[in-house]
């Protein structure tokens, strides 16, 4: 190995000397005269002088360039052509240890850790001690200090929802807090139910019942309701949680209701004697679910500004996202007793739900209910305040490319004690750093590039730490950063892997988990049905040969691919569901998202039930979720195996022809759904079409150029060459006038879309408003978004060529 010579020289060679003056003017001193052709002292001078420059290159080649027996190359010369050591995976993947990864759930729960609060306070010193401990720490921890805007509800004037009669008297009043089953629910610590950033305020009106609470629900409960005044009452999902008050208010809806419905997370089931919580995984009737009903990420009062005490802020009044009336989350007992009391129509057979009776649009109560003639009142008494949030980092220096990043994160804080969201993540990164930092401690390992582990502080807010982060470090991370790395919630339940990403990261996923074995859990086999379910780990029957987390992950989830066959289903980071959300589309890094999750084929729940609520604890995850905690040391076996891969490999593990096939499949859609309408409106698609075989040609020449590459032996400038090309891949992809209407979506692939269309967002979006309003200025808005979507391929492929 070592520096490639040029073919035409050799070691202590002089290079051949040029002819005419050239050769003269490169030993010109400033302000002296030309030497004469035939001065011979001239000649002999120069002579001399590109003797000893042959010597002195000749020498430095034999040093450097060649190795001999007895020789001493420079420590580096070998460091820098070292690649990804299996042994090193090998050995990562047998500490991964479960019991550590249970107490490290254990420590983290508890106490209720919300955002700024002394629980998450707690938290971060757990984090700094871990990752500053002598033996298994990290090289550095520090915390990252953020002043951001956040909402909470006053302890002394809780929230309350009354049912009022025509005198004024409550006829039913809303659980304020959810029923207690064990020791966790009654600690003081634990927050009222409410919506962070509804404006605090009192409405009073006739009950409606709009589904979703999407716009297409509005619209529709209009057409037969009046909802000037009312209140209204929807269920989870659909629409983001606080969209469905903004959506609300052009219609003069006074405020908005949000539950759980029993058919979305339940599957049907209701009753805590037997069958919810702490019985089984379901949630208990006056389970709420907590969230932000903010509408974008990051701190809502310094957009694009990392939130420093100095940083300047706009007007809280001209905060944009969030409601702009009342809204308050409740169990689905008390949103049992409202909808079954709702008088009017029935409403539409898919807007009817898990409760056992017809669900009516209202307005009002029914004459022959208890609430006959009676209003529903919120009395909302949120309050905002600013208050710092931490984000808690550590880094292992890389040994080679130490400013080439590759960064794990995820969130620290959560709405109770958090077992599942975000403990379940963080008990994961936890034992993973616990094992590389014992590695690097004990000098068994550095890796090339350097690791930055990241515990977020104030997601459920919006995302907020990891945001603020990337708004602080912008330049920076945007020129170093090879990949970001989720795992927030690690375990929904124990059925099979579940990982999202750029289409590039498919192959090192892929690679990761076929090397990874699914065990049996030492006391499945004896769970009751009910306790465990359907949602105990997954495991193999007595005497059977455990499967790879590859396969088993084929088996629950699969697709097609043209060149690869049937492969498991990797699915696309399209919204901001997770702290990824400011990596991707504000900074175009690449990324990709594990957790481990239930058998969707048996259960129709749209999350674990427990989610943000007071059952969202040790004993729940222990229990119901994931006993043993194999699924947790699958995760985490899986995510590091990729880290390690992604952080020490010579070549980074990126494919560009798996993005290049991602591209096809959008345009094929794309093509059967718009192009027969843009042909109409003389939008051609021929651009686009030409984009994506640009793309894909460059696509294939990178791949060509790597697959001819000894990259061992090749420069090092080569290498850094081609892993620069697949780093900055997804950059290409970024045009900040793209979405102006979105906040900080700047990545014209993977954007948030509105349409529910398998193709890209911004074309989907716009062709959507163009065909519900037929107005030319929305076509023409679909032809700018066709050319900005057009323009971005053509650019990203530009950069997988070698020069220009």
């Amino acid at each position: 190995m070592g520096w490639r010579r040029r073919p035409s020289q050799q070691p202590g060679q002089a290079p051949a000397a040029g002819t005419g003056s050239s050769s003269r003017d490169r030993l010109q001193q400033p302000g002296q005269a030309p030497a004469a052709e035939t001065g011979s002292s001239s000649r002999d001078t120069l002579r001399e002088v590109l003797r000893s420059a042959a010597l002195t290159i000749g020498i430095l080649i034999g040093h450097f360039g060649i190795t001999k027996s007895g020789s001493s190359a420079p420590p580096w010369l070998q460091d820098v052509a070292k690649d990804v050591d299996e042994s090193l995976i090998e050995t990562f993947l047998s500490e991964v240890n479960t019991l550590r990864i249970e107490e490290n759930l254990r420590e983290l729960t508890r106490v209720p850790h919300m955002a700024t609060t002394a629980g998450d306070e707690r938290t971060v010193q757990l984090m700094l001690k871990r990752w500053q401990d002598p033996e298994t720490g990290l090289d550095r921890a520090w915390r990252e200090e953020y002043l951001v805007y956040l909402s909470f509800p006053d302890p002394k004037k809780p929230n309350k929802v009354t049912v009022v009669g025509p005198s004024g008297d409550v006829l039913h009043a809303i659980r304020e807090k959810e029923k207690p089953y064990t020791a966790e629910q009654e600690d003081p610590e634990v927050v009222q139910p409410y919506a962070a950033y509804s404006p605090a305020g009192h409405a009073k009106g006739k009950l409606v019942y709009a589904n979703q609470g999407t716009p297409s629900d509005y619209e529709r409960l209009n057409q037969t309701v009046d909802l000037a005044g009312t209140i209204a009452i929807t269920r989870y999902g659909g629409a983001g949680r606080g969209a469905k008050a903004v959506n609300a208010a052009p219609y003069g809806v006074a405020g908005v209701l949000v539950y759980t419905d029993p058919r979305d997370i339940n599957d049907g089931v209701t009753s805590d004697a037997g069958e919810t919580y702490p019985h089984s995984w379901y949630l208990p009737p006056s389970g709420v679910e907590r969230g932000s009903f903010n509408g974008q990420f990051g701190d809502l009062l310094t957009p694009y500004l990392a939130a420093k005490e100095d940083t300047y802020r706009i007007p809280a009044e001209n905060v944009t996202g969030i409601p702009p009336i009342p809204i308050q989350p409740i169990g689905y007992e008390d949103a049992y007793v409202l909808i079954c009391a709702l008088d009017g129509d029935a409403a539409p057979q898919n807007w009817q739900g898990g409760f056992n009776c017809t669900y009516n649009l209202g307005p009002g109560f029914k004459p022959t209910s208890a609430f006959s003639a009676s209003d529903v009142q919120m009395d909302i008494f949120n309050y905002e305040e600013k208050r710092n949030s931490s984000n808690v980092m550590g880094v292992i220096r890389g040994s080679v490319e130490p400013d080439r990043y590759v960064i794990y994160g995820n969130h620290r804080d959560s709405w109770v004690h958090g077992a599942i969201d975000p403990s379940s993540g963080t008990s994961v990164m936890l034992e993973l750093s616990r094992v590389l930092g014992r590695l690097v401690k004990q000098g068994k390992w550095r890796p090339r590039r350097s690791i930055i582990f990241s515990s977020w502080g104030a997601e459920e807010f919006g995302l907020i730490g990891s945001a603020e982060y990337t708004e602080q470090y912008f330049t920076k991370l945007s020129e170093r950063t090879v990949a970001y790395i989720n795992v927030d919630i690690a375990v929904f339940g124990g059925a099979t892997l579940s990982a999202a990403g750029m289409p590039s990261v498919q192959n090192v996923i892929f690679t990761a988990a076929k090397q990874v074995n699914r065990h049996k859990a030492p006391h499945a086999a004896a769970a009751e049905p009910l306790t465990f379910g359907l949602f105990a780990p997954q495991v193999a029957a007595p005497g059977r040969v455990s499967t790879s987390v590859y396969e088993n992950w084929l088996r629950f989830s699969n697709r097609t691919s043209p060149a690869l066959g049937l492969i498991p289903r990797l699915g696309h980071i399209t919204g901001a569901g997770s702290d990824y959300a400011a990596f991707v589309h504000y900074l175009g890094i690449t990324a990709m998202d594990f957790s481990h999750a239930y058998d969707r084929t048996k259960s129709s729940a749209r999350t674990y039930p427990a989610y943000h609520t007071a059952y969202d604890t040790f004993d729940y995850a222990s229990r119901f979720i994931d006993p043993g905690f194999l699924s947790h040391q699958a995760v985490a076996r899986t995510a590091g195996n990729v880290l390690i891969r992604v952080a020490d490999s010579l070549l980074l593990p990126l494919n560009c022809s798996d993005y290049a096939e991602t591209l096809e499949q959008y345009l094929t859609t794309a093509e059967s759904l718009y192009q027969e309408q843009l042909s109409a409106q003389k939008i051609p698609m021929e651009p686009l079409k030409r984009a994506v075989a640009n793309f894909r040609s460059a696509a294939s020449h990178l791949d060509r150029v790597i697959g001819a590459s000894d990259l061992k032996n090749e420069t090092p400038l080569k290498v850094r060459r081609i892993n620069d090309q697949l780093m900055l891949l997804d950059r290409a992809f970024l045009n900040p006038l793209a979405f102006p209407e979105k906040y900080a979506y700047r990545h014209v692939i993977w954007a948030s879309s509105s349409a529910g269309q398998p193709t890209f967002p911004g074309l989907a979006d716009a062709y959507a408003q163009a065909e519900s309003s037929g107005q030319s200025r929305d076509w023409e808005r679909v032809h700018y978004q066709l050319s900005v979507l057009t323009q971005s391929i053509d650019g990203a492929a530009q950069t997988l060529v070698d020069v220009i």
